[in-house]
């Protein structure tokens, strides 16, 4: 289908949308553009570097590798957090400009779901995030076709990540945060007598397995945010909302 095409049923109602996922919650970021379920082209940021200084400039050459332009975006799909508190607002302030300019729908997609879902179906899916401190994000899925949380979000340390999810037999950990836990998770499974799994196969074994590396997790956002859209569930961008799940340093000194 032609990028005019293309536009014009989209318009129409005919065909599904082309998104534009960003994701700044993480070290790197990444950004996608899909059509419907089809992930047309994404890519991954400098983890070493603001997402200030290459956002726009990887926006640009994603669109340019799927063949789109920007006004040509139905939806416009972001991550909520948790996760970096600059990198989300950079990302929730570029999503919403291109969303007002453009009069266009917003997908908020939490970070901890796309992170479950980019590591594929499990009956007990716990993503997790770093938050710093070595402490981390945590919450529990069951990843089918769609994404169904079995807990909330919470921010916890490891020895209370264990006391939450270590009784469960089968479960699989994914995201950075289970990578950088991977030792704590290891020693605390053989304690268990609960064979592990380190994250080079997405094989799911039974016991504990570590999910491979989601290197742009953009593209699960995307999807997810094509599953949104077919059940009608869009936003005005002045609507979209981060879930920071803990206040940030700033804030908690604000009241010492």
């Amino acid at each position: 289908m032609s990028n005019d095409l293309n536009e014009q049923a989209s318009r129409n109602g005919d065909a599904a949308p082309l998104i534009l996922a960003i994701e700044t919650a993480t070290r790197a970021g990444s950004i996608a553009v899909a059509y419907g379920e089809r992930v047309l082209s994404s890519t991954s940021g400098d983890p070493s570097s603001s997402h200030s200084t290459d956002l726009i400039e990887n926006v640009d050459a994603v669109l340019r590798e799927a063949g789109n332009k920007l006004h040509q975006i139905d939806v416009f799909a972001v991550a909520i957090g948790p996760g970096s508190f600059t990198g989300l607002r950079f990302g929730f302030a570029t999503v919403k400009s291109f969303a007002v300019a453009l009069n266009r729908k917003c997908v908020a997609v939490p970070t901890l779901a796309a992170i479950a879902y980019a590591a594929g179906r499990s009956d007990r899916t716990i993503a997790l995030l770093p938050a710093g401190r070595g402490e981390v994000f945590a919450e529990m899925f069951l990843v089918a076709d769609a994404v169904a949380p079995l807990d909330e979000a919470a921010h916890i340390s490891p020895a209370k990540l264990l006391s939450k999810y270590g009784l469960h037999q089968h479960v699989l950990w994914a995201g950075e945060g289970a990578h950088a836990q991977i030792d704590e998770l290891r020693n605390a499974a053989a304690e268990r007598a609960i064979s592990f799994h380190g994250g080079n196969s997405r094989e799911l074994q039974n016991g504990w397995t570590i999910a491979p590396p989601a290197q742009r997790l953009a593209e699960a956002v995307a999807l997810l945010a094509w599953q949104s859209w077919r059940a009608g569930d869009l936003l005005d961008p002045q609507d979209i909302h981060a879930n920071y799940v803990r206040p940030s340093d700033a804030e908690i000194k604000s009241h010492v």
